[in-house]
């Protein structure tokens, strides 16, 4: 799950997580390669910016327009036609989202959270889903706050109490997630035809 990575980071502290949020953006994209070569599926869960009538394509559109602080990191983690995407109105990816029904359709039980804040929205999440029984990733090379100390203390917290695996994404061997093999089968192929 990517969470809250289309983003234009247009707000106060910004440009702060710009500066955190690019290399950890670099890692991310390679660890999405690694993930889709296995076939896993991909869920991007982004903020709806307080626009009920947001439209996941326009959103990576005006990210990507010129001079828009949060386009290098976009341009990095540009959705894959066969990605999913989740809009969510908080900061957690379940809450009064369809996150739970897509997870079950796709017979995942185990979830590798990435993204920014990793101090805010990534945290949620991650406790969302410890209370939803899921087991957790959350690689500590993709995920990114404001400062440092705030990500190493969410990543801390994560481990510590919602016994979150945080190793370096390079570290994690996906042939050997749990759950992996179930949300494989119920990949969408693509057709040659209709």
């Amino acid at each position: 799950m990517l969470i809250d990575v289309i983003n234009d980071l247009e707000f106060e502290g910004g440009a702060d997580l710009l500066l955190h949020a690019l290399p950890m953006a670099n890692a991310l994209a390679t660890f999405k390669r690694r993930a889709k070569s296995h076939r896993i599926p991909v869920i991007y869960v982004n903020d709806n910016f307080g626009r009920w009538r947001s439209d996941f394509a326009k959103l990576v559109a005006h990210c990507l327009e010129p001079d828009v602080r949060g386009g290098p990191i976009v341009k990095l983690l540009r959705p894959d036609e066969d990605d999913y995407f989740i809009l969510k109105p908080k900061h957690s990816a379940f809450f009064q989202t369809n996150l739970e029904i897509l997870l079950g359709y796709l017979g995942v039980t185990t979830l590798v959270l990435a993204g920014i804040a990793g101090d805010i929205c990534v945290l949620f999440s991650a406790n969302d889903a410890y209370m939803r029984d899921f087991a957790l990733y959350v690689p500590e090379d993709c995920v990114a706050a404001n400062t440092p100390e705030e990500t190493s203390y969410a990543l801390s917290q994560m481990h510590k109490v919602l016994k979150a695996d945080i190793r370096d994404s390079a570290e994690i061997d996906l042939a050997n997630i749990t759950g992996i093999e179930t949300a494989r089968r119920r990949q969408p192929r693509r057709s040659a035809g209709c």
